[in-house]
């Protein structure tokens, strides 16, 4: 038992120190740039000399991040809710990578998710949140694994853990949920290809606490918009 440890605990120390190396030249997609997490990715993989693909959802997010990153770094405009925008991020990636393929796919999205009973929602706030942080995601990854194989790559999946916990009813939890479940199938089916899929849970970031304001203002709009019926099944005093 001893020396089973000690084994693991040598493998553990050995993998740990696994640095890639040969970076110029290996390309990193990633997804969800325009703030947060994403953004911070992006500017860090720059600086140590990836090509990185950054998707942004606004001009606005993409010309801020240009403006503090090094010329390699290259922007596209994508709307993951939208099949034609990820279409042409496909091709962009596709010519930028220049036969050599993906070196890494980094998905980083969330969808505007209402937050409320499952009673007080309707399809659409499932979709607004559902059609981002899931299937867009499952879509983009679809179309990149080609380039993936081609380089055997990589694919990280960044799912806040917050979203591992069902405790507010809509398609946030859904979402995240169901890239666990993606990711899990496509890692065992990618290994034959030598592609690894893996998936950070991350918690809260400063940035990107939740506002009790804005939780409220759902809460009520959600309220208001209610059949007579099922509010007075409530009652005010549940709200």
């Amino acid at each position: 038992i001893l020396a089973s440890i000690l084994s693991l605990v040598i493998y553990w120390i050995i993998r740990d120190r696994y640095r890639v190396r040969n970076l110029n030249g290996k390309h990193v997609f990633i997804t969800g740039c325009d703030n947060g997490l994403g953004n911070s990715l992006a500017k860090w993989l720059d600086k140590k000399g990836f090509c990185v693909i950054a998707a942004c959802a606004t001009e606005k997010g993409s010309q801020e991040l240009q403006s503090c990153s090094s010329l390699s770094l290259k922007t596209v405009n994508l709307n993951l809710a939208d099949s034609n925008s990820i279409a042409r991020a496909v091709v962009f990636v596709t010519e930028q990578t220049a036969g050599e393929g993906l070196f890494g796919l980094v998905s980083n999205a969330e969808g505007t998710a209402p937050v409320g009973p499952t009673d007080w929602l309707r399809i659409e706030d499932f979709h607004s949140v559902l059609d981002v942080s899931l299937l867009g995601l499952i879509e983009i990854t679809l179309k990149l694994l080609p380039l993936l194989k081609k380089a055997e790559g990589r694919v990280v999946n960044l799912i806040n853990a917050k979203g591992l916990m069902a405790f507010v009813g809509g398609g946030y939890s859904l979402s995240k949920w169901g890239m666990e479940a993606f990711s899990d199938i496509l890692r065992i089916e990618m290994q034959h290809f030598g592609v690894k899929v893996s998936i950070v849970e991350h918690g809260f970031f400063k940035a990107e606490e939740v506002n009790s304001d804005i939780i409220e203002k759902y809460l009520f709009k959600l309220w208001n918009r209610l059949t007579p019926e099922i509010r007075d099944s409530y009652g005010e005093k549940y709200l």
